[in-house]
């Protein structure tokens, strides 16, 4: 008896997942395969080139001195508002810029410079996990939908729901007293506020100490190794997928969505589009765009949520860059979910003032 509880114990599922995904890779070898290589053309195509060189220049302007610039110049500021040192503004401004994963990769620099505490840590990255804009506008507004009026409102609600779960995350961990104010002498402190940031990066550049080639040459293999991890779980993703999808567990999870939407007075065409969402933000984004007859707000509400929740592809890529941190993955999980309604929801409420007139 004790045998048969031990199998089934949570620390055990993992194990049988993985046996089952191998019995399902050698029942469906060839749908398998076409997955993984539309997944690595999604990496090789897209991904690497629209993430490999933010994150080339987020380790060269880290090693410069530019984080500390950013702390001292804008730590009154980020503190009182969103309970993140000023470290956090250039994570705030690299992530929203560039998009998934670069704010996890770049709180986890945060992290392991000493820079931030664990809730800080787990409010910045559940706050910069935010879809770029280029992808926002050019591949879903323009190319999934065909109707770039669509990218005010989109910007607004995925943009301006990740600001608003900023706020609320303040109130998350708030027993923890977070990282102290770093202080400057007396000297300093009389200083104007940007005379402090430019000698703090000053002074952190010193501390480095590597020469300009040598920090180049660190940021390129660093993000060489970082791409590996993301094509790979794009790949495992794009697989996993492909198998859900031919025994049908995909259809029935459909099913119940289809369901639970038609409730709420939702389109129950759209259910495939949420399905796919949960898995890959791409797939999912562009089968809101494709169901067609499904009216275009409704469509839009959809795409939101799917680009502010992520996709588990997003989240895998997540955890793997915080695996060595103390950063826990519940608290990002849950502000992912809150962003995605948020999200849809400021869809229907700015529609009549930023959607497409007509």
């Amino acid at each position: 008896m004790q045998h048969v509880r031990f199998l089934f114990r949570p620390q055990v599922i993992p194990a049988w997942t993985a046996v089952l995904l191998a019995l399902l890779l050698a029942a469906f070898p060839s749908a398998s395969l076409q997955a993984a290589v539309r997944g690595l053309s999604i990496w090789w195509e897209v991904l690497f080139p629209a993430l490999f060189p933010f994150f080339v220049i987020s380790e060269v302007l880290i090693g410069f001195g530019i984080v500390h610039f950013f702390g001292t110049l804008l730590d009154p500021l980020m503190r009182p508002l969103f309970r993140i040192p000023g470290s956090g503004a250039f994570v705030f401004a690299m992530g929203f810029a560039s998009g998934y994963p670069v704010g996890a990769r770049l709180t986890s620099q945060l992290w392991d410079q000493r820079l931030i505490s664990r809730a800080e840590g787990e409010r910045l990255v559940a706050i910069t996990t935010t879809s770029d804009p280029i992808f926002l506008i050019g591949a879903v507004s323009v190319g999934f939908f065909h109707n770039a009026a669509l990218a005010p409102v989109l910007a607004a609600a995925h943009y301006g729901g990740a600001m608003i779960i900023g706020l609320l995350m303040r109130f998350h961990d708030r027993r923890e007293t977070g990282t102290p104010v770093r202080e400057a002498g007396s000297e300093s402190r009389s200083r104007p506020r940007m005379a402090q940031a430019f000698t703090a990066m000053h002074r952190a550049r010193l501390l480095d100490g590597r020469p300009v080639g040598a920090l180049l040459q660190d940021a390129v293999q660093s993000a060489l190794k970082l791409m590996v991890v993301v094509g790979g779980l794009v790949v495992f993703f794009s697989v996993v997928m492909e198998l859900a999808t031919s025994i049908g567990l995909l259809h029935a999870i459909a099913s119940g969505i289809s369901a639970f939407m038609h409730a709420v007075g939702m389109p129950a065409a759209l259910a495939e589009a949420v399905v796919n969402g949960l898995f890959e933000v791409t797939l999912g984004a562009k089968t809101a765009g494709a169901a067609a007859g499904s009216g275009l707000l409704h469509q839009t509400a959809i795409a939101a949520f799917i680009l502010s929740w992520g996709g588990l592809s997003v989240h895998a890529q997540v955890v793997s860059l915080l695996s060595r941190t103390a950063l826990r993955y519940k608290p990002f999980l849950i502000a992912r979910l809150a962003h995605g309604c948020l999200a849809a929801l400021l869809v229907y409420a700015l529609w009549s003032y930023l959607g497409p007139a007509g």
